[in-house]
């Protein structure tokens, strides 16, 4: 397994943008696909968007296509989410997950293997 430690998390008017990113430790990181969920208060947690272990295919969900953009290093064991145009639903604790086996896209948290702590992220109007 690996284990996933969350950053850039922060407070941003709507419109602005923030990075996040995701490390993991351990030398299997490219056996995985990685996602990035989101749970904002009193709601589910929900699939934000999901990269494949080669970083060659990416899936988004409705709510965030267009204005968020998932990406990997694997010589860096990083994950990031670049957000843009942040909006105050974008409210939430972000979380990063991996998943070894799936179907892709892995867009049910239950798939998933391993979770990082979230960081919070707070969008004003």
């Amino acid at each position: 397994q690996v284990q996933l430690v969350e950053s850039g998390g922060g407070l941003v008017q709507a419109g602005g943008s923030l990075r996040l990113s995701c490390a993991a430790s351990g030398r299997t990181f490219t056996s995985y696909a990685m996602g990035w969920f989101r749970q904002a208060p009193g709601k589910e947690r929900e699939f934000v968007s999901a990269i494949s272990w080669s970083g060659g295919s990416t899936y988004y969900a409705d709510s965030v296509k267009g204005r968020f953009t998932m990406s990997r290093d694997n010589a860096k064991n990083t994950v990031y989410l670049q957000m843009n145009s942040l909006k105050p639903e974008d409210t939430a604790v972000y979380y990063c997950a991996a998943v070894k086996g799936y179907h892709w896209p892995p867009l049910s948290e239950t798939e998933y293997d391993c979770w990082g702590q979230g960081t919070q992220v707070t969008v004003s109007s």
